[in-house]
């Protein structure tokens, strides 16, 4: 007979499907609406209320225990990407990144080209000397916008092949995500920033909906759809408080790890909510989540947003530790349970 799986085993099951299921859709900026439909359907089959904002964010309302203030969790569903800038006289397609892809990583990788009228292509990215029996440069040329391009899968030999494919500038490109979990608990893919957050949101609601517990105050829980662009957070709810939730930073000078949930102090935009900060810590302290408080360098979010658009709110950043950011991108399951612990905390589920 086989035995039922705990609550904590299936919670960890929604949320490495939720995750699977988010990373399967292809959504850099401005391409989303695959993956917010999967999002919405999800959130809707749990039986909560939702609509979508003109710009395409989509919004998940909960309604809260008591009223008096109003709370918002953040996640972003956009991820990096290429689009087609020009073809080349020989067939290849040259490309402009959306976001900040570090290029170097994508040499090799296989991608889809999505046409305006519904066609998808396979092909490669590769560099532009990209055989070491030919070229002298192959190991030294830079990696960059200028030296990379699209190979793709069709006998096309000249500009005017490609163009017949219905091929052209605009096109975007999206690279493969080669999302592995592994047996102790690593989860492998791009994206992670910050999909893996968004599926931390998701199982919240699916944590929700099995036990009938609700958050204390009324809280939007929204998936943006421009944050690797810079204004995901400028059309979000208007809320009291705010909380992102998006990647940990891992590398020179921080403490966190794959292992916990990163509260950030500060980015490059200033500093977060003091007030925030110091609860978040000091909940995970009492409960004996696993965190690291950081500052990230090279860092924006949604609150960013929010906060020049003009959102009069308190604010703060938690996310799971990720390691090689827009890179080739890991975390662990530990990272994104406690993600959802502490963001409970907040919530002061009941």
């Amino acid at each position: 007979m086989k035995e039922e799986m705990t609550q904590e085993q299936a919670r960890q099951a929604f949320l490495v499907d939720a995750l699977q299921k988010l990373l399967g859709q292809d959504s850099p900026t401005g391409f989303t609406e695959k993956v917010v439909t999967v999002a919405e359907g999800i959130a809707r089959e749990l039986g909560f209320a939702t609509r979508r904002t003109n710009k395409g964010n989509l919004v998940i309302t909960v309604p809260g225990r008591e009223s008096g203030r109003k709370v918002g969790l953040c996640a972003h569903v956009d991820t990096l990407g290429l689009m087609v800038r020009s073809v080349t006289a020989d067939g290849m397609l040259m490309v402009t990144k959306v976001g900040g892809p570090l290029l170097p990583t994508l040499d090799g990788e296989y991608c889809r080209i999505y046409t305006r009228e519904g066609k998808v292509y396979t092909g490669t990215v590769l560099s532009l000397s990209p055989s070491v029996h030919v070229q002298d440069d192959a190991a030294t040329r830079p990696r960059d916008e200028k030296n990379m391009a699209v190979r793709i899968d069709e006998k096309v030999h000249t500009k005017e092949d490609v163009l017949a494919l219905g091929i052209a500038a605009g096109d975007y490109v999206c690279y493969d995500t080669k999302t592995t979990v592994t047996d102790s608990g690593f989860v492998k893919s791009r994206f992670l920033d910050d999909k893996a957050s968004a599926a931390c949101l998701l199982t919240l609601l699916w944590q929700m909906h099995e036990t009938g517990t609700r958050p204390r105050f009324e809280t939007y829980f929204t998936l943006t759809v421009h944050e690797e662009v810079g204004h995901g957070g400028a059309t979000l709810p208007v809320v009291d408080e705010l909380l992102a939730v998006d990647m940990g930073c891992i590398g020179e000078d921080l403490s966190c790890t794959e292992y916990q949930v990163s509260i950030c102090a500060k980015d490059n935009g200033g500093p977060y909510d003091y007030g925030m900060v110091s609860r978040l810590v000091q909940l995970a302290k009492e409960q004996k989540v696993d965190y690291a408080v950081d500052i990230y360098p090279h860092y924006g979010s949604d609150v960013g947003a929010a906060w020049r658009s003009g959102m009069d709110c308190r604010a703060a950043l938690i996310g799971p530790g990720v390691h090689a950011s827009h890179g080739m991108e890991r975390t662990h399951l530990d990272a994104l349970r406690a993600t959802m612990d502490l963001a409970a905390l907040y919530l002061e589920l009941a």
